[in-house]
């Protein structure tokens, strides 16, 4: 058991450090690729390469929640393209800070929708975490106006991706989760990229990419592939209050990466939000694991 939680440990920090590097690819394509095009790409090729790892597991992709599936493909469709639309206006770290706000939205929806109770403290919580995210939004709306809600948009849409996957995973397996989850996701953002070049949406035109777009776009889809995949398989071996702490390990993979690659770096009052959002989301982790769900 203890092995178990190691390696579930490990599998989620691996797949926070690797994650942030799928977004430095699509803020560093975001001035030559459209942030459709990038999100089709990151879901053809999770399809691409989760096909095989289907067969080699002996996996069916049949199923009688495809529905559900096809929804869960959606909801990460449009939070890809949400997020990855934001990185063209905003630093990477600050983008990320901002869609951290979704443990909070999760945990609002988990009342609205499941019909949990949640007690005061985890209410003030929240609150303090969505005053984080004002705090890193301000500047930035300041300078670049609403883009800057684009990954609060991309966290509503995770927020519910995540709801699913908890309600699927207890009898899915994961290779089969994240294969029709490329394959739903792949159908909607060329959907989406059909009728945005025929409206001439800036954000879903499609244009004809070089080698160089086409093997960063590749290791882009290699990257989120495996990065979520090895979450899946943490989250099957240790609780979500063990592993969701880890989360936060994005962001300083995030401000490492902004600055080496674009010379972005937080300032004070960025970090000041960013603490309060990291420190909201852990004392709601810390509630849940400790107290359960009504306190």
């Amino acid at each position: 058991m203890k092995n178990e939680m190691t390696r579930a440990m490990l599998m989620m920090l691996f797949a926070m450090l690797i994650l942030p590097g799928m977004d430095a690819i699509a803020k560093y394509l975001s001035n030559s690729v459209s942030a459709g095009q990038v999100s089709f790409a990151r879901f053809f090729f999770q399809s691409i390469f989760m096909l095989p790892l289907l067969y080699w597991t002996r996996g069916r992709w049949q199923t009688s929640n495809l529905k559900f599936h096809a929804l869960r493909g959606a909801l990460i469709a449009c939070a890809t393209l949400f997020f990855f639309r934001g990185l063209a206006y905003l630093p990477i770290a600050d983008a990320i800070s901002i869609f951290f706000i979704e443990p909070m939205l999760v945990t609002l929806l988990s009342v609205v929708i499941l019909g949990e109770s949640v007690g005061w403290r985890r209410l003030v919580a929240i609150a303090v975490g969505f005053v984080g995210a004002l705090i890193v939004i301000r500047p930035s709306f300041t300078s670049v106006g609403w883009p800057v809600l684009l990954p609060v948009a991309a966290a509503l849409c995770f927020s519910f991706y995540i709801l699913l996957t908890r309600s699927l995973s207890a009898a899915e397996s994961p290779v089969r989760m994240q294969f029709l989850a490329g394959l739903s996701g792949m159908v909607v953002t060329s959907l989406a990229l059909t009728v945005g070049t025929a409206s001439n949406i800036d954000a879903l035109t499609v244009s004809w990419i070089s080698l160089n777009q086409l093997f960063w776009l590749g290791l882009l889809g290699i990257l989120g592939t495996v990065g979520h995949l090895f979450v899946v398989y943490a989250y099957r071996r240790a609780p979500v209050s063990i592993l969701a702490p880890f989360q936060y390990v994005e962001i300083i993979s995030a401000t490492i990466l902004g600055w080496m690659f674009f010379l972005d770096f937080p300032d004070t009052s960025t970090w000041i939000g960013i603490l309060l959002i990291v420190g909201s989301g852990l004392f709601i982790f810390y509630r849940e694991h400790h107290f359960g769900i009504r306190r």
